[in-house]
C-alpha cells in the first residue's frame, strides 16, 4: 500500500491504487514545441487519459469523471516534468572527486538516495545515468525507486566509467596501484575491457559508458584520445549482445568520431569536435545524442574559488577555453539537427544537485536555443534519450504522467523554473511528490 506521499508502488502501474487527477484552467506547455494553450489534462492511474483545449469537458457540471481530484491551476503552466540527459546521483555535492571516490559504499549509498530527492524536487522526474561512483549504487537506487521503497526520478543505471591505464578515472597514484582508489574501472586491452562489460551487466546497469578523453581537472588533456579502437570494439559488442546503452565521455574531436563510427549513443560533452566529426555526427543524428555539460565547465572556470580552483588560475583558464569551444561547437550541432540535451554534470558542490535547471538558461543565454527549443532539450528530447521517447517527455494522450505545475509561463523566463517555489505540484507516475497547496496557490498566482 502506498504511503502518503504515493511511494508504495512499482512504476509498472499494476497493482496501483485506481486515481484520477483533472488538471484544469491551466496553460498546457505540451512538449511538442507547439504554443501554450489554455486547457485541461486528466490523469487516470500513471496514464494522461485526456488533453483538452479550451473550455472544461468536466468541471462545469461538477461531475467529473471516476470522482477525480480537481486542481485549478488558475493560469499556471502545466507541462511534462523534466529530464536530466547526464545525471550522476551517486555525485554527492562534494567539493572534489576525491570526496566522491572515498566516500565508503555504506554512507554513500544513503547520500546517494538524498540526491535522488533531491533531482526530484527539482522537478526533474526522469534522468540517464551517466556514471556511477561505485559498480553497484546506481542500481541498488533505481530499484529501490522503481520498487516506491524511496522519492526519485525514474533513472537508469550506469556503472563506473571505464577507463584506459592512466586515462581518466585512473585515480590511484603510481606508488599505491590499488583499484580501490580509482573512481572508474582501468581496462588494458579488449579481453580486460570485455570482462569488465560482462560484469557490469552482471550487476544490472543498463547503460556501459567509455572514457574516450581526458579531463582538465585531472591532469589529463581534455584533447587527449586514450582508448583504441580495438577496445572499443570489444566493449560495444559485449554490451550490444546484452541489449545495453553506450555512452561515452568524449571531450575530444576524435573521441567523438569514435562514438560515431562505434554507434555509441550517447555522447558527454564533445566541446573539441572538429568539422569532419561535425560531419558525420550530422550524418547519424538519428542515433544520436549529445549532452555537453556546460555547467561543469562554467561553473568549475567561474564559480569554484572557495573550493580550492581560482578564477584566473592554470586550471579554470583551461575550461574557459574549452567552454568557448563548447558554446561555438554546440551552436554549430543545433543549427545541423544534431540533438543537444541539458544535463550539467551536476553533482559537485560548485554545481549542486538540485539546480539542474540552470541547464535551460545556459541553453538560452550562451547557446541561443529558443525558450521553447531548450525546454524541448529537457522533456521532448529527454523522454527519447531515455528510451520511451513515444510515452515520455510529453502532454500526450497515452502518455505517462510526469508533470509539473508551475507559477509562471517558463516560455517567457525559462528560469522560473529554478525557483522551486513555484513549482506548484510535481507528479511523478500519476502520483503526486509534491502536491499543490491550494489556499497558498491561489494567494499566490492573484497576487
Amino acid at each position: 500500500m502506498a504511503d502518503g506521499n504515493g511511494y508504495g508502488a512499482s512504476l509498472g502501474g499494476s497493482g496501483r491504487d485506481a486515481q484520477s487527477v483533472l488538471f484544469t484552467n491551466v496553460r498546457v506547455l505540451d512538449g511538442t514545441g507547439e504554443y501554450p494553450y489554455t486547457g485541461e489534462v486528466l490523469v487516470q492511474g500513471n496514464r494522461i487519459r485526456h488533453v483538452t483545449r479550451g473550455s472544461s469537458r468536466f468541471a462545469p457540471s461538477g461531475a467529473t469523471p471516476g470522482g477525480a481530484t480537481v486542481i485549478d491551476g488558475m493560469g499556471a503552466t502545466l507541462m511534462p516534468g523534466m529530464i536530466d540527459a547526464h545525471l550522476h546521483l551517486s555525485w554527492n555535492n562534494a567539493p572534489g572527486i576525491e570526496p566522491i571516490q572515498m566516500m565508503p559504499p555504506e554512507e554513500h549509498i544513503l547520500v546517494t538516495a538524498e540526491m535522488a530527492k533531491l533531482v526530484l524536487d527539482a522537478g526533474f522526474t526522469a534522468g540517464r545515468g551517466a556514471a556511477a561512483a561505485k559498480p553497484r549504487l546506481d542500481v541498488v537506487i533505481r530499484n529501490f525507486i522503481n520498487a516506491g521503497r524511496l522519492p526519485g526520478p525514474r533513472y537508469t543505471a550506469a556503472g563506473p566509467e571505464i577507463t584506459t591505464v592512466g586515462g581518466l578515472g585512473d585515480s590511484a597514484p603510481s606508488h599505491i596501484p590499488h583499484e580501490g582508489l580509482n573512481l572508474g574501472i582501468v581496462v588494458s586491452g579488449p579481453e580486460e575491457i570485455r570482462r569488465v562489460v560482462r560484469t557490469l551487466i552482471k550487476y544490472g546497469v543498463d547503460s556501459i559508458k567509455l572514457n574516450l578523453s581526458g579531463e582538465e581537472i585531472t591532469g589529463m588533456r581534455a584533447e587527449e584520445t586514450p582508448m583504441s579502437d580495438e577496445e572499443i570494439t570489444m566493449a560495444v559488442r559485449e554490451a550490444r549482445a546484452r541489449g545495453k546503452v553506450l555512452a561515452a565521455h568524449a571531450r575530444s574531436s576524435e573521441s567523438v568520431k569514435q562514438c560515431v563510427r562505434h554507434g555509441i549513443q550517447n555522447i558527454y560533452h564533445a566541446s573539441f569536435a572538429d568539422e569532419e566529426a561535425l560531419d558525420m555526427l550530422e550524418a547519424a543524428k538519428d542515433r544520436h545524442f549529445v549532452a555537453p555539460g556546460l555547467a561543469w565547465l562554467i561553473r568549475t572556470a567561474r564559480h569554484a574559488d572557495e573550493y580550492g580552483i581560482k578564477r584566473g588560475s592554470s586550471v579554470a583558464m583551461m575550461y574557459e577555453r574549452e567552454l568557448e569551444m563548447a558554446v561555438e561547437t554546440m551552436k554549430k550541432m543545433h543549427r545541423r539537427g544534431i540533438r543537444v540535451l541539458i544535463g550539467g554534470d551536476y553533482g559537485f558542490a560548485w554545481t549542486p544537485q538540485g539546480t539542474n535547471a540552470k541547464d535551460i538558461e545556459y541553453f538560452v543565454d550562451l547557446l541561443g536555443f529558443t525558450p521553447m527549443e531548450a525546454i524541448l532539450a529537457a522533456t521532448k528530447y529527454g523522454g527519447q534519450i531515455m528510451g520511451m521517447g513515444d510515452e515520455l517527455g510529453q502532454i500526450r494522450e497515452g502518455f505517462l504522467a510526469d508533470l509539473l505545475l508551475v507559477d509562471g509561463d517558463p516560455v517567457a523566463n525559462v528560469r522560473v523554473l529554478q525557483d522551486h517555489d513555484r513549482l506548484l505540484a510535481i507528479m511523478k507516475d500519476g502520483r503526486f511528490h509534491k502536491r499543490p497547496a491550494m489556499h497558498e496557490q491561489r494567494r499566490r498566482l492573484t497576487a
